[in-house]
């Protein structure tokens, strides 16, 4: 005969967070080892941490101390910051906290750690249940906790952050430099993004500067958006019947691309010169190139795109 599992209220268990449970926990420290993957002993009640006191402190298979915070109530944010303070104090490479409750704020607040910090972040759920008129045993589920696969969410996002920056001061360095030549991009604010459009004066064909890593491209960019496929193609196919005098005008050959698996078609001229992760004593040299470039591009497309009737 199978019986049923009764949850049991934690203060009919445990009357007092720091008395009961935690003294509870301190002599059967082992009962982590099963949820998580640290193996856990020599726990310590009330370990200094600076001039306050941790919970609990063990120490994993290494000897490393691991804090944990205690929470026989819904998580909170001064718990949470507890263990982050205690951690950083005692110098630990892991936190446990254990909650009665956890908010769903404070379980992504714990993944973003994992993903963000060296340290290792533990989220657990702590029950109490009964079987029959068995003694009341606790049931603790983890939560949250640290992964292969959440460190390198970690490094992905550090790495788009630090891409993210490096571009918008690029696009600040090549406008700033752009203005005092050419008004085409002078309303253009800083970007996080690859490229920067500037339009035409015809809508969805906009002179565009894009940047990668090694290299940076200015270009003509036809999207006029929705079902525009072949209408973007019309656009291109007639700037293309004068392709000798606009080449003639630019000063050298352009790259005439229908990009076939895209909507858009677009007139480039590449430069493999260097990108944002060039030496940054490199930028004006390689923008000088970019800004000459557009301009030459507007003045030899601009009065043919002028010239088309094409509807708003």
């Amino acid at each position: 005969m199978i019986g049923k599992i009764k949850r049991v209220g934690l203060r009919e268990v445990w009357k007092h967070e720091a008395y009961d449970f935690t003294q509870w926990l301190e002599d059967n420290i082992d009962v982590l080892n099963d949820v998580i993957d640290i193996n856990l002993s020599n726990a310590e009640r009330e370990r200094a941490a600076g001039t306050f006191s941790a919970d609990l402190v063990a120490e994993d298979e290494k000897g490393n101390p691991v804090v944990i915070e205690n929470q026989l109530e819904k998580s909170n944010h001064d718990h949470l910051g507890k263990l982050i303070t205690y951690l950083t104090a005692i110098g630990a490479k892991a936190g446990i906290w254990i909650v009665a409750d956890p908010r769903p704020e404070h379980v992504s607040a714990i993944s973003w750690l994992n993903e963000s910090s060296s340290a290792s972040f533990y989220l657990l759920k702590v029950e109490a249940i009964k079987i029959g008129e068995s003694k009341p045993a606790p049931l603790l589920t983890l939560i949250v906790g640290p992964s292969e696969e959440s460190r390198e969410v970690g490094k992905t996002k550090k790495n788009l952050a630090e891409r993210h920056i490096l571009r918008e001061k690029w696009w600040s360095v090549l406008l700033d430099n752009a203005k005092a030549k050419t008004k085409l991009h002078a309303k253009r604010s800083t970007t996080k993004y690859n490229y920067i459009n500037a339009s035409s004066g015809k809508r969805g064909l906009g002179y565009m500067y894009s940047v990668n890593q090694n290299n940076t491209t200015v270009e003509l960019y036809v999207d006029r958006g929705g079902d525009s496929k072949e209408e973007n193609e019309r656009i291109f196919d007639n700037l293309k019947q004068n392709k000798a005098e606009i080449e003639s005008a630019f000063g050298e050959k352009l790259e005439w691309e229908k990009l076939e698996t895209k909507r858009a078609c677009r007139i480039i001229k590449r430069f493999s010169l260097g990108g944002y992760r060039s030496d940054e004593e490199q930028w004006p040299g390689i923008h000088d190139k970019m800004i000459d470039a557009m301009i030459r591009l507007e003045k030899a497309l601009g009065p043919y795109i002028k010239k088309m009737k094409i509807g708003a």
